[in-house]
């Protein structure tokens, strides 16, 4: 991609330590040369779902963080979150940081295990909301998913952990693979109700979890890993009562799509937020 500014553009996948695998962001470690438009424009170039740009904040390894996607900025984004924290820990070495974000402060940790670097970001408080009975039947609708292919004993719910996320839960592994869905039906119903994505889950066994994440209004048919979503379905679990306050779950995304990754979750008891943690590697 061809630029008119002097900004260095970095190429990271996160939560797989293959460049094919995982999800792929851009990152900007010095973005105070651009400005909404630049920044808005580098992240369509590059047509990934999502892209990180950093300026320097007062403290020590703090970052203010502005993530875009090909067609608007969001609020927050886990895996360029983490991908911007591994390109941190290339450059200046594994460690504590914090970046603030539209969605609030998020601590991040990098470690190196094995020769391979880790990221592991805390989000903000979650919460979860209840989805109207119309919504619902228009999300199902534009997913062209039977409400009879749901699983009841995860119900829908709206969930926020730095952004809104619609979780419903696939009643088979068959059906999660099945993702035809109307683009523009669903952009509508996702802008009206301010959802980043609609997260598509699948429980495997008791703390193992399978999603899929549709992204229109990102400009994406579908987000191969997705850090934010997973933080908000930690959320969610817990405050259904589906696993303890205490549990280490493993989500399984972008399978479908040739871009395998894995993220792990992890909640505390007494601590409200969620870790979500995984590796990633440059690219190129």
């Amino acid at each position: 991609m061809s630029t008119e500014h002097p900004a260095e553009i970095l190429h990271y996948t996160a939560f797989s330590t293959r460049p094919e695998g995982g999800n792929p962001a851009g990152v900007v470690l010095d973005a105070s040369v651009l400005d909404d438009a630049a920044m808005l424009a580098v992240a369509a170039g590059l047509g990934y779902s999502e892209s990180a740009f950093l300026t320097e904040a007062p403290g020590e390894r703090t970052y203010t963080v502005r993530y875009f996607s090909p067609k608007a900025e969001v609020p927050f984004c886990g895996h360029a979150t983490v991908a911007a924290a591994l390109a941190l820990a290339d450059r200046d070495g594994p460690g504590d940081l914090e970046f603030l974000t539209l969605a609030g402060p998020v601590p991040v940790t990098v470690e190196s295990r094995e020769g391979a670097l880790r990221a592991t970001l805390t989000s903000v408080e979650p919460h979860v909301a209840e989805v109207s009975a119309a919504d619902l039947a228009e999300a199902l609708a534009a997913l062209d998913w039977p409400a009879a292919d749901l699983d009841p004993a995860l119900p829908p719910r709206i969930a926020f952990a730095g952004a809104r996320h619609l979780v419903l839960a696939a009643g088979t592994r068959e059906r999660l693979a099945d993702l035809g869905y109307d683009f523009s039906r669903l952009e509508a119903l996702m802008r009206r109700l301010d959802l980043t994505t609609v997260q598509l889950v699948w429980r495997e066994s008791e703390r193992v979890f399978h999603a899929r994440d549709p992204f229109p209004v990102g400009g994406v048919v579908e987000d191969p890993a997705t850090g934010a979503a997973a933080a908000a379905f930690g959320g969610y679990a817990r405050e259904l009562g589906l696993v303890p306050d205490d549990a280490v779950l493993t989500v399984y995304q972008g399978e479908d799509m040739g871009r395998p990754g894995t993220l792990t979750v992890e909640l505390r008891p007494g601590d409200a937020r969620v870790r979500v943690s995984g590796a990633g590697t440059r690219i190129g």
